[in-house]
C-alpha cells in the first residue's frame, strides 16, 4: 500500500519526503527536522496507537488505513480531541467501497421491519491479510445492526441468534471481495464489492489527506464523500 500511495501522491504532485517502517526511522525523521503537512499511515495494528501518538504530539494530520484498533476507539478518539489533532481514519479508503457502505445501510434501513430474511455476509482477501473479519466487513455489519432492531450484533464464520454470520476467506493474491447477502425462501438480495486492485484505496487515502489539510477534528470517508450531509 506504501507503493501504491506514492504513485498516486506523485502523480497529483505531491512531495514525499520521508518513509517509515520502523521506531529507528520515526526517531531520524524527527531529528532530522523535515517537515512534512500529513502522515498516511498503513501499518500494523500493535504499532498503531504508537504511530497515532508521535503524530497527534508532533501536530502532523495523520490519515491512517490501518484496522484492527477499533477496540481502542474510544482511547484514541480521546488523546485526538485532548491534544487538537487532525485525525483522518476509514476501514476502507475505496471510493466504491464508501459508496458501498452508503447503499448498505440505506438497505437495511427498507428491510428493518420486514419478515423473512436473514442476513450474512462473506468476505475475501490475499494470504497476507491478518485481520478477520476485515476492517470493512465489521463496519458493514456494525452498520447493519445500527439499522435493524433485531440484530445485535455479528459472529465469525458461526450461525447465532440475533448475529450476522461473518465468512472469511483467504486465498491466493486476492484484492478484496465483500458479500452482503439477505436471503428469504423466495428469493435472494446480493450486495457485492470487489476491488481490482489496490491503487483504488491509496486514491482515497491521498484525498483524505489532501481534505484533512488546514482541518482540526476527527473525520471519515462520509465526510469527505458528504454522506454526513
Amino acid at each position: 500500500m506504501g507503493r501504491e500511495v506514492e504513485q498516486i501522491a506523485l502523480q497529483r504532485n505531491h512531495l514525499i519526503v520521508e518513509h517509515i517502517d520502523n521506531d529507528q526511522e520515526w526517531d531520524k525523521f524527527f531529528v532530522s527536522g523535515k517537515q512534512a503537512d500529513v502522515v498516511i499511515d498503513f501499518s500494523m495494528p500493535e504499532v498503531a496507537l504508537k504511530n497515532f501518538e508521535r503524530c497527534f504530539d508532533a501536530n502532523l494530520p495523520l490519515v491512517t488505513g490501518t484496522t484492527g484498533w477499533y477496540d481502542k476507539k474510544e482511547q484514541v478518539f480521546k488523546m485526538a480531541i485532548e491534544k487538537d489533532a487532525s485525525f483522518f481514519y476509514a476501514p476502507n479508503f475505496s471510493l466504491g467501497v464508501n459508496i458501498f457502505f452508503y447503499i448498505n445501510k440505506k438497505l437495511a434501513e427498507v428491510m428493518n421491519g420486514v419478515e423473512g430474511y436473514q442476513v450474512s455476509m462473506r468476505e475475501t482477501h490475499h494470504i497476507h491479510k491478518l485481520d478477520i473479519p476485515s476492517g470493512t466487513a465489521i463496519k458493514l455489519a456494525e452498520d447493519i445492526v445500527e439499522k435493524i432492531d433485531k440484530i445485535t450484533g455479528w459472529s465469525s464464520g458461526k450461525e447465532k441468534e440475533k448475529k450476522i454470520p461473518i465468512v472469511s476467506v483467504r486465498k491466493g493474491e486476492v484484492t478484496g471481495i465483500h458479500e452482503v447477502l439477505w436471503r428469504s425462501e423466495y428469493d435472494d438480495i446480493l450486495l457485492k464489492h470487489e476491488a481490482k486492485s489496490r491503487k483504488g484505496f491509496a486514491l482515497g487515502a491521498v484525498l483524505a489527506a489532501e481534505f484533512l489539510t488546514g482541518k482540526k477534528g476527527i473525520y471519515t470517508m462520509d465526510d469527505l464523500l458528504n454522506f454526513k450531509k
